[in-house]
């Protein structure tokens, strides 16, 4: 996998101030994007051993709340398989730290067993994730005023307080996208 930039000490990705690394490769090619460089897989660099060490060693300072999976798209297949070994080695030495991630794809739709993006890898590196922003970038409503969110489609899952009861989520989801909609008209 390359990695098209890391940003230390972020505040503007997540909650608190926290690493945050942009991986290359993406499928969406949202119109508008911030980034268009990064849907390029092979943009950017190597994300090898010392690149990952760099970025764990940033994650040690107690005034460093995470780290932030962003794009790209980390949940491309390809970008899944190399960041769950990179996550784990995250998770095992720092457990305490949160864990962010934004992706295009919809969690409880692209996500799932059966869904375009679910692969072996899916379900252990969600596991380790807080807090994933979904939905595709849509630039008609894009909104800079919201902290986290790209566009007014996305929906913040804490996937550490919400029962993963997918049905249940599927009707938040329904409610919260109706919602956003008549809040447009």
């Amino acid at each position: 996998m390359n990695y098209a930039g890391i940003k230390y000490c972020d505040i503007a990705n997540g909650s608190g101030c926290r690493t945050v690394l942009f991986v290359s490769g993406c499928r969406n090619a949202c119109k508008g994007c911030f980034q268009p460089q990064t849907w390029d897989f092979c943009y950017g660099k190597p994300f090898d051993e010392a690149v990952q060490q760099e970025v764990i060693d940033s994650l040690e300072p107690e005034y460093i709340t995470g780290i932030t999976l962003l794009g790209g798209e980390p949940f491309e297949p390809e970008n899944q398989a190399a960041l769950l070994p990179f996550m784990k080695k995250v998770k095992e030495k720092y457990p305490n730290k949160n864990v962010w991630a934004f992706t295009g794809y919809i969690y409880d739709k692209d996500l799932i067993p059966g869904g375009r993006k679910y692969t072996k890898d899916t379900d252990p590196l969600l596991d380790m994730i807080d807090v994933l922003v979904d939905g595709p970038f849509v630039e008609e409503l894009k909104d800079i005023t919201q902290a986290f969110f790209d566009n007014g489609m996305s929906m913040e899952v804490d996937l550490k307080r919400v029962n993963i009861n997918l049905e249940n989520l599927k009707v938040q989801y329904d409610n919260a996208q109706a919602m956003m909609k008549q809040q447009l008209n």
